[in-house]
């Protein structure tokens, strides 16, 4: 090169076709794992989300005493309560609830006993264990067993579930059991997503 000259600058051809078959690419990757990048997106929107109450449709039980129907425990009202038929009995009782479309669920409220009142809560029996059995939109179920505290009042347990269509809360034990009571249940309360 002669002194005084400048260097000829490089001229790079253009990617003619790289950047096509990057794009390419990409989209084939997003698309292969779209599965994981739409639980990316739920579990983001869980986190930072405040979840909202679930409306139950057509709440049924195993059985239902007089006056204390399986709609009670879905009322919002912790004054009214549902209790299975038959007394002295206390295991093998349940209630389900169903949801109209496909739900997220992330969290269950139980009221046990007949009423949040402490005066009130102690009439019948209450439910010291519960088994929950989630049925998915697909057909698949999940068991979750849960502990209450013998307490007045709303308990608050996680339970995460995807694509949930029902839910089944079984009475496996009781506090409070004699011959005469029934285990009782004020209010069932789900939140989660739609």
């Amino acid at each position: 090169m002669a002194a005084g000259s400048r260097p000829r600058h490089r001229i790079l051809p253009r990617p003619r076709i790289a950047l096509p078959l990057v794009l390419l690419l990409l989209a084939v990757v997003a698309w292969l794992s779209r599965a994981q990048l739409a639980e990316f997106f739920d579990f983001a929107r869980d986190s930072t989300g405040k979840p909202e109450a679930l409306q139950v449709t057509g709440p049924t039980a195993s059985s239902s005493a007089p006056g204390h129907r399986p709609a009670a425990a879905f009322d919002k009202l912790s004054n009214r309560y549902w209790a299975p038929a038959r007394a002295g009995t206390f295991t093998g009782h349940y209630v389900r609830a169903s949801f109209e479309k496909p739900v997220r669920l992330h969290k269950l409220l139980i009221t046990p006993g007949t009423s949040a009142k402490q005066d009130e809560y102690l009439k019948e029996a209450r439910p010291s264990h519960i088994t929950l059995t989630l049925l998915q939109e697909s057909g698949e179920r999940t068991t979750k067993s849960l502990r209450l505290k013998d307490q007045a009042g709303d308990q608050s347990f996680d339970v995460r579930g995807s694509d949930v269509v029902q839910v089944t809360v079984a009475v496996e034990d009781a506090y409070g059991a004699r011959p005469a009571r029934r285990p009782a249940i004020a209010e069932l309360e789900f939140f989660g997503r739609r």
